[in-house]
């Protein structure tokens, strides 16, 4: 496959069977429109996706069935059969078949990422109980792509537009928060994110704030150390190389808009920093894994099984994942020629500064 990207590949793995992944995916890429800029592949089959498109009556999906990647049509929505036997779908119901095709497919979709036959992923979402298995071993997507990929450090990231949210711990529980704050992991994660702001959001000099950890930031040790003993110190060291600041209560940084200051926050914890990031993006939040070698989106969201099979699954944050993934591919391709030709990138300033003042002297 070729380094230049233009009209790139991307992937789509189905997700649990009974909840709305499939749904979304039909919804989203019943726009036609998104193929002027990708091509889509489903990892799926055939006989789920009608089965989701007959539950939604106003669908116009179109789509073309492939049993293999080198046969895919570039101006229309490919699904591959990734297994031919009839399965029972039950939408809203938690079943071990949902759970068994979903990493059918999250296996298919990641070995063809692997094999550079496409180019980015976009993942529905999985419940993390049944999709369990002696290949499957982890608390979710992340450190299954994590393992897949090298176990190469990464960043959970939620984006939604100019508001980017990163966690230090993901999914673990609220009484073991504490132990897995170090300051050599807080270090690591502000050096990913920092990195990743560059490479993938093209912001050279990305301003980042880290929260507290305890209330009131700690109140200086009365109410837990954290913020003295790790936090403080890990920032410090952190500024040799990123504009770092904080740390920063929690509820007070949201409350006085403070996050709009900055080009990303890390939070401690899951729910310290997606409570904030669900009710400011309004719908329409990314999870994207930052730090890995490929790039990988996904909805803000999970399975959802209650509104399964209903047609009453809103696609935007779906929508929203397939755009970050095409966005960030050709971020990186922009970010690797400025690396190979440094020449570009002064060209481009030197452009930008003569256009601001042609500008100026047209005021």
């Amino acid at each position: 496959m070729s380094q230049e990207i233009r009209k790139p590949i991307i992937g789509f793995s189905c997700g649990d069977l009974n909840g709305i992944g499939m749904e979304i995916i039909i919804k989203s890429l019943s726009d036609n429109r998104l193929l002027d800029f990708m091509v889509p592949v489903i990892f799926a089959n055939t006989k789920v996706l009608n089965f989701y498109k007959k539950t939604i009556p106003d669908s116009s999906f179109n789509y073309s069935s492939i049993t293999d990647l080198s046969k895919i049509n570039p101006k229309q929505v490919n699904v591959l059969n990734c297994w031919e036997e009839e399965v029972a779908i039950t939408p809203g119901e938690l079943t071990e078949i949902g759970g068994k095709y979903a990493l059918i497919s999250l296996e298919k979709v990641t070995a063809a990422l692997k094999d550079k036959q496409i180019d980015g992923l976009v993942t529905a979402p999985i419940h993390k109980k049944n999709i369990q298995s002696p290949s499957f071993n982890f608390s979710g997507h992340t450190p299954y792509l994590q393992h897949a990929f090298g176990n190469t450090e990464n960043l959970m990231l939620l984006v939604a537009e100019n508001l980017r949210m990163a966690l230090v711990t993901e999914h673990v529980t609220i009484q073991e928060v504490a132990k897995h704050i170090t300051k050599d992991k807080i270090k690591n994660k502000l050096q990913i994110l920092h990195s990743s702001l560059q490479k993938d959001f093209g912001i050279d000099k990305p301003r980042i704030a880290v929260l507290a950890l305890n209330p009131h930031a700690g109140d200086e040790g009365l109410i837990g150390k954290e913020e003295i003993e790790i936090i403080k110190p890990a920032i410090k060291e952190s500024k040799n190389q990123i504009m770092v600041f904080g740390p920063y209560s929690a509820d007070a940084f949201f409350a006085r808009g403070a996050h709009e200051k900055f080009d990303a926050v890390l939070a401690m914890y899951h729910d310290q920093g997606l409570i904030p990031f669900k009710s400011l993006a309004f719908g329409e939040g990314v999870n994207y894994t930052a730090g890995l070698p490929i790039v990988r989106t996904s909805p803000d969201h999970g399975t959802a099984f209650d509104i399964a099979g209903k047609d009453k699954a809103d696609a935007s944050s779906f929508t929203a994942s397939i755009f970050e993934c095409v966005r960030i591919l050709h971020a990186r391709q922009g970010y690797r020629d400025m690396r190979l030709n440094p020449m570009k990138k002064m060209s481009a300033r030197m452009f930008a500064g003569a256009k601001d003042e042609t500008l100026e002297e047209n005021d």
